[in-house]
């Protein structure tokens, strides 16, 4: 076992210096951060829109979802026009308020540059074998993805649009990834959640990622309907934990497999040492799976 690897590698997933990044308040609500470079950016081209104050970054737009929305809509096809905003996917995702009501929402390209918070569900695809042993189901993504190709995910992963509930976006995602339908899910509630954050490229990633055990048969092939997923592997943990300490694994899918690893006590006499380095991350999970914000 790969305990202190593994230990290092979270320590270094799971920590950020968040002093390079400036509170944004929405409405008067403090809804992310931006690094340096979007600060400046917003300040200097989107004057109308954003000044700065004792607090951080302020934009001035308030009132309904839909009008919030609509003036950020606005201003984030100009950042796409100013070349500022890669990756647009024509899809938004729901900004929520800090007692977890939907607030606002966006193009999932700006999510990151304001450093709002999105959420994901992932799922981990678990299978005993004849003998007992416990193997799991993990993708490698598509060489032709635009983010991460080739790199190892969990069976299931993706993000929640705006306006799906958990529930629908975890239907979707594994009936694209891989091929599982709703009738395999029942009803299928999860078993952590987990907060990823950290400074990428275009500014701050946070998501929630509301996670999933989902046991299958012996015998049973997980099979991509979108091309998203190059294959499926069902590995020995052990296959699993060497892939991780080697970073194979995009950072989000990894904290739900180490998540799971430990709830299935690999690590053993250790666990309890993972099982402290997890908390950086690890949540309480509301009994009705509502998320904070």
């Amino acid at each position: 076992m790969l305990v202190d690897a593994v230990l290092g590698y979270l320590d270094k997933v799971s920590r950020f210096d968040a002093r390079p990044f400036t509170p944004l308040f929405i409405g008067g609500e403090r809804m992310g951060c931006v690094n340096g470079e979007w600060k400046e950016r917003l300040l200097r081209h989107e004057a109308a829109l954003f000044e700065e104050n004792f607090q951080g970054l302020l934009c001035r737009l308030g009132g309904s979802y839909r009008s919030i929305s609509h003036g950020l809509a606005q201003a984030a096809r100009r950042w796409q026009q100013a070349g500022w905003l890669n990756g647009w996917r024509n899809e938004n995702f729901t900004a929520f308020r800090s007692d977890g009501s939907p607030y606002f929402e966006l193009e999932r390209a700006a999510f990151r540059p304001l450093g709002l918070t999105s959420r994901a569900v992932h799922v981990n695809g678990l299978c005993r074998m004849a003998d007992g042993e416990v193997r799991m189901w993990v993708g490698r993504r598509s060489p032709h993805k635009a983010v991460d190709p080739n790199r190892m995910d969990n069976l299931v992963g993706g993000g929640v649009a705006a306006g799906e509930t958990l529930a629908l976006a975890l239907e979707r995602e594994a009936w694209e990834e891989a091929g599982v339908a709703r009738e395999r899910l029942g009803d299928a509630r999860p078993v952590a959640l987990l907060l990823a954050q950290r400074p990428v490229a275009r500014g701050l990633h946070r998501e929630w990622l509301c996670v999933y055990d989902l046991w299958l048969e012996p015998g049973a092939q997980p099979r991509c309907q979108d091309g998203e997923v190059a294959e499926h592997l069902l590995l020995p943990l052990a296959e699993v934990e060497r892939l991780l300490v080697a970073e194979r694994f995009m950072i989000d899918a990894a904290l739900v497999c180490l998540d799971a690893l430990c709830r299935l006590g690999y690590w053993g006499a250790r666990n309890r040492q993972v099982a402290d380095a997890l908390a950086r991350v690890r949540h309480d999970l509301a009994a009705d799976t509502a998320l904070p914000a």
